[in-house]
C-alpha cells in the first residue's frame, strides 16, 4: 500500500542510491569467507579429516553453520577451498621475495612443505583417497598446485630449463623438500633438515650454475 516498513523511502533500500551500504556488506562477507578458509586449514592440521566438520570449522571461525554452508555448500567445497586458498598466500608469498641467492630461496621452498598447509593438504589426500567425491578435487588442485610451485621455483632460482637436466634438478628439490615435510609430521628434526637443506643449497647451485 506503499508503505515502507524499514524506514527507507519508497522506491529506495540501503543498498541503493549508488550502492550505499554494498560496500561493507561485501568487505563483511569476504571476513567471513576467509575466517572460515582459515579455520578449516586450522582444523584439517590438528584434527584430520575425520575430526574436522563444518560445525567445528563455524565454531572456530565465530560464524554461525548457516552462514559457512552459504558460502561452502559442502564440507568437500569448503576443505578443497581452504587448503587452495593458502596455498595462493603461500604462493604469493614466493612470488614477492626480493632477488636473493639461491641457498635462501632452497630454505624458503623448504618452508612450503613444513608447516601447516602442508599437513592440512597431506590429511585432504589421505581423505581423497578413500572418498570418491573428493579425489577428483584434489587431484586437479594438487596438479596445478605443483605446477605453480614449479613454476616459482624456476623463477626464483634463475633456473634455464632449456639446458639438459635442469628441469629434473628444480623438481628433485621440490620432491626433497615434500619429503623433508612428510618426516616433520612425525618429528620435528630441526637440526638434521637444516644439514640437508645446506646440502641442497650446495647441489642446485652447482647444478644450475
Amino acid at each position: 500500500m506503499g508503505v515502507v516498513t524499514d524506514g527507507s523511502a519508497a522506491g529506495t533500500s540501503p543498498d541503493s542510491a549508488g550502492g550505499i551500504g554494498r560496500g561493507p556488506k561485501q568487505d563483511r562477507s569476504r571476513a567471513t569467507r576467509q575466517r572460515l578458509l582459515e579455520a578449516a586449514v586450522s582444523c584439517l592440521a590438528e584434527h584430520g579429516w575425520a575430526g574436522s566438520t563444518v560445525s567445528a570449522v563455524a565454531e572456530r571461525a565465530g560464524v554461525s553453520r548457516g552462514a559457512a554452508q552459504h558460502h561452502f555448500p559442502t564440507r568437500e567445497d569448503l576443505f578443497t577451498a581452504a587448503v587452495e586458498y593458502v596455498a595462493e598466500e603461500r604462493s604469493t608469498a614466493l612470488r614477492t621475495l626480493p632477488p636473493q641467492d639461491r641457498r635462501t630461496v632452497v630454505a624458503a621452498l623448504v618452508g612450503l612443505y613444513t608447516g601447516p598447509l602442508f599437513r592440512a593438504a597431506l590429511h585432504l589426500w589421505v581423505a581423497a583417497s578413500d572418498e570418491p567425491q573428493l579425489h577428483a578435487r584434489v587431484t586437479e588442485l594438487e596438479a596445478r598446485v605443483g605446477r605453480e610451485s614449479h613454476r616459482i621455483a624456476v623463477q626464483l632460482l634463475r633456473a634455464d630449463e632449456s639446458v639438459p637436466g635442469v628441469r629434473e634438478t628444480v623438481q628433485g628439490l621440490l620432491d626433497m623438500a615434500r619429503g623433508l615435510g612428510l618426516a616433520n609430521l612425525l618429528t620435528d628434526d630441526g637440526v638434521r633438515r637444516e644439514r640437508v637443506v645446506e646440502q641442497w643449497g650446495t647441489l642446485v647451485e652447482g647444478a644450475l650454475g
